[in-house]
């Protein structure tokens, strides 16, 4: 199921955490670190029913975080929340800095090299440590384009367009 352009996709829980109701997300981007300064967020089942959760506390943990839901008092209470997803509303993200994006706002992309050939569509995005690597669609086609300035030379999220000038070979594949 869709979500509306004003809520954004943060992670899903993956498990419980102890005896005491506390929950362990994954976050998609890698980084929970949007989740600690959350007071309220919203969990959707398969079925795309949306649940409102308070939170009571937030921790990182090892690339995750552990939170407490207020009145989620034991294992019990939150087990059937395992396999939701974390949405919130695209009002709770914190402004990003020139030339940061957010993930969800690239997804979808028409890419483009610098000589106007369509290389496809950006359909995910991985974090390598290093730096992110746009996977790109075309059909049957991927390419790997990793963010870096000498590649990403234009993001126009307005105009639902990113520029890039492709590594060597990059095409040949």
């Amino acid at each position: 199921m869709e979500l509306s352009d004003d809520l954004v996709l943060l992670g899903k829980v993956t498990g419980t955490h102890g005896i005491r109701g506390e929950l362990r997300i994954s976050c998609y981007s890698g980084d929970c670190g949007t989740l600690m300064g959350l007071r309220t967020f919203h969990l959707r089942g398969v079925r795309g029913d949306l649940l409102e959760a308070e939170i009571a506390s937030a921790r990182p943990q090892g690339g995750r975080a552990v939170v407490k839901l207020k009145n989620f008092d034991s294992i019990n209470d939150v087990t059937h929340l395992i396999g939701r997803e974390l949405v919130i509303r695209r009002d709770q993200l914190p402004e990003t800095e020139e030339g940061e994006y957010y993930w969800h706002d690239l997804i979808g992309l028409t890419v483009i090299s610098d000589d106007g050939l369509e290389l496809g569509t950006l359909a995910e995005i991985f974090d390598t440590g290093s730096n992110d690597v746009y996977v790109v669609r075309n059909g049957e086609r991927e390419y790997l384009i990793p963010a870096l300035e000498d590649v990403v030379r234009e993001i126009d999220l307005t105009g639902r367009i990113m520029r890039v000038t492709p590594l060597e070979g990059l095409l040949d594949l």
